[in-house]
């Protein structure tokens, strides 16, 4: 960073945020730069997210949330249907007889295998959650800086405008006293035609 961009930071971060330099953290920090040198903070946040994505952790996202689905309900729940219903219809030949001993394994087995492919996906959603908060807290940081700034430059322009408002009266009242100063001297001037 340069001299004069090292000043400008300085200064944004004891005007906006009243910090000194070494007090800001590194969001803070970044947000002033962005801010300083106008340029955007927005990032599709999903979408930088995913990017770093392993093949595991997309696929346990896509297992998750078919697993979460209507069409997995109501296909498991036929599946189960069909097992019961086929396995009752065959008593005494039947692959799995009541008490569907088989079933149960396949279930807990199934629950086993999907409660933590489940949890890896929360966990990554709350990993996503957390980098959407913590941009969504720059943006609104930088927006802040942004008002703050402009306002110092409205401020500004009004000062400078009232300066020269009373400049230009001032102006006009030294003209009108002259006038005066003048039209009071010829009415007071001895009249010379006598």
């Amino acid at each position: 960073m340069t001299d004069t961009s090292t000043t400008k930071l300085i200064h944004a971060a004891e005007r906006f945020l009243g910090k000194g330099e070494k007090a800001l953290t590194r969001e803070e920090r970044q947000v002033l730069e962005q801010a300083i040198g106008k340029k955007a903070l927005s990032i599709d946040t999903s979408a930088a997210f995913d990017e770093k994505s392993s093949f595991g952790e997309r696929l346990a996202d896509r297992v998750a949330s078919f697993g979460g689905s209507w069409t997995f309900l109501i296909s498991f729940g036929v599946v189960l249907l069909a097992w019961v219903g086929l396995n009752l219809l065959l008593m005494h030949s039947a692959p799995d007889p009541y008490p569907f001993i088989f079933l149960n394994l396949l279930l807990s087995m199934l629950a086993a295998i999907q409660a933590p492919v489940i949890m890896m996906s929360q966990n990554r959603q709350a990993a996503k959650d957390r980098l959407v908060t913590a941009h969504d807290y720059e943006c609104n940081l930088k927006a802040e800086i942004e008002i703050m700034a402009l306002h110092d430059k409205v401020d500004q322009m009004r000062n400078d405008d009232l300066k020269q408002l009373i400049a230009k009266q001032q102006q006009q009242i030294d003209l009108l006293t002259r006038l005066v100063e003048s039209r009071v001297g010829v009415a007071t001037a001895p009249d010379e035609s006598k």
